[in-house]
């Protein structure tokens, strides 16, 4: 899993725009559905906007990583692709639950080791999706993995926050921006695992 490997930033960013390109509307409508019940939590329903960010929100954002395989794959792509993340449910929501407690805490104790992990947690989701880990080795795996090339995956991350605070900017920006973000992060993991995974 240590062994080298490396990745393009800007071929990343134009494949990820590619993957968007082929399936606009989905991609633009299943980012709708999920602002759109973020803010019915966030305006309706504030003593349960934790619930949204725990129980929901995993699985949500996990479903453009699986319409990213199937686009990418040239498999045939329906709305409800969109929701299967939550096939993955249980393990999903403990990836996505217990890496944003470490980072946080992270965080708390000194700034750089929730940097460190907020970047090796990235392909955490994926890892389980994909390579069928379990929660616990799909996090470490994931850590280990991006470790190998910590800072492009910073400078990646970095890049893609600033296009959707860009997008946020200019509001219907981030209907593009966010499907494009996800994209990316499957595109690189696909980049990084699809020698690696065979090797290991």
């Amino acid at each position: 899993m240590e062994q080298s490997y490396d990745f393009n930033v800007k071929e990343v960013l134009l494949t990820a725009w590619d993957l968007f390109k082929r399936q606009p509307l989905y991609s633009v409508g299943y980012t709708g559905f999920i602002i759109s019940l973020e803010l019915l939590f966030l305006v309706y329903l504030k003593e349960y906007a934790l619930l949204f960010s725990i129980f929901l929100a995993g699985p949500l954002f996990a479903g453009f990583l699986i319409a990213a395989n199937k686009i990418k794959q040239d498999e045939d792509v329906n709305y409800q692709d969109f929701f299967k993340g939550f096939q993955y449910y249980i393990p999903v929501i403990l990836i996505w639950l217990i890496s944003q407690i470490l980072v946080a805490f992270g965080l708390l104790l000194l700034v750089i080791p929730g940097v460190y992990l907020m970047v090796g947690y990235s392909m955490g989701l994926m890892m389980h999706i994909f390579a069928g880990l379990d929660f616990w080795d799909s996090m470490e795996y994931s850590r280990r993995l991006v470790t190998v090339r910590w800072w492009k995956f910073f400078v990646l991350i970095l890049i893609l926050i600033g296009i959707n605070l860009l997008g946020a900017l200019l509001i219907l920006g981030i209907f593009v921006t966010l499907p494009v973000t996800m994209y990316a992060l499957y595109v690189v993991f696909e980049m990084i695992t699809h020698k690696v995974l065979t090797e290991d």
